[in-house]
């Protein structure tokens, strides 16, 4: 009895111990009496002991690796270092446990070979300039050559371009001689749009000014019309009265009936008018000196026959 229950608990261990839990965005591939099996995927399973093993367990992540620098000599001869970073996925984990001894290392090796043949076709400026293009072969090369081993190259990035010494103070100083020389252009444009924009500044004040001048003298020509207008209007209503003063005086006096001493005194205040004081020779109608003399005559008589009543 006691045998067999310690049977049955070593049995439970050796099951227990059989049992596995793969977790997610993982694989494991199984191997029965040294042959591929099988590959478990995510979830319960169980190994039969002492007859299946597990070869490997494999993240099916993207995963990243970094590879040191490599030496590389482009088209005009000049020896730079780069340094690549490689982002692969793991696509078959069968392929991956069997297919190459060391994937990683053959990646690696694989990526150096395959970037001194592109950059051994390029010169410096055209290296430092395509990073896009390098990238962009280097990655086709390598999913391609990875295939066989289970592995898909996402991207591929040039980390670092190390050229010499010597090349990098001449580049320095290119870029230093590049930006002044950028620099002074900028300053000259810059002087260049301000004096141009003084310049239409000028232009549009004199052409205000002149506007305003026009302006100002079209408002004093209309103000001196006006003025010249408005006194005309008053000389001619001035007139206008004078004459219908005139006229109604004339008429008062056709009223009136008057006898030919007054039309005669009447005479002689028009003419006295007319003179206006300025004038120093009149002639007079004969008939007005008739009349004249017949005031003078009845004046003398008045006259005497005042003293004689005093």
């Amino acid at each position: 009895m006691e045998i067999a229950i310690a049977a049955i608990v070593v049995l439970l261990v050796i099951i227990i111990a059989n049992i596995r839990v793969v977790p997610q965005s993982f694989a494991i591939v199984i191997e029965r009496l040294g042959a591929y099996h099988s590959t478990w995927n995510t979830g319960l399973h169980f190994k039969i002991p002492f007859i299946d093993r597990m070869q490997k367990k494999i993240s099916l992540k993207e995963q990243v690796v970094d590879f040191p620098p490599q030496p590389v000599i482009t088209k005009d001869n000049v020896t730079m270092r780069i340094d690549t970073v490689v982002y692969y996925l793991i696509t078959d984990p069968k392929l991956y446990a069997y297919g190459v001894e060391n994937p990683m290392q053959a990646i690696e090796f694989l990526s150096a070979t395959t970037l001194r043949n592109i950059i051994g076709e390029m010169e410096l400026d055209e290296t430092l300039t395509s990073r896009d293009v390098i990238n962009s072969k280097l990655r086709a090369i390598l999913d391609e050559a990875t295939d066989p081993w289970g592995i898909k190259v996402n991207r591929v990035e040039l980390k670092n371009i190390l050229p010499p010494p010597e090349i990098q103070d001449a580049m320095e100083k290119q870029m230093k001689a590049e930006r002044e020389r950028r620099e002074q252009i900028l300053r000259a444009e810059g002087e260049k749009k301000s004096a141009i924009l003084v310049a239409e500044g000028k232009k549009e004040a004199a052409i205000l000014g002149a506007q305003a001048e026009k302006e100002a003298a079209i408002l004093r020509a209309e103000a001196i019309k006006e003025a010249t207008i408005r006194e005309a209007e008053g000389k001619a209503e001035a007139i206008l009265k004078v004459q219908v003063a005139t006229a109604q005086g004339i008429e008062k006096l056709n009223e009136a009936n008057p006898t030919k001493e007054v039309l005669a005194l009447k005479s002689f205040d028009a003419l006295k008018d007319v003179a206006d004081g300025k004038a120093t020779k009149i002639i007079i109608p004969s008939e007005i000196q008739g009349i004249a003399g017949m005031a003078a005559s009845l004046k003398g008589i008045f006259e005497n026959d005042k003293g004689a009543h005093e």
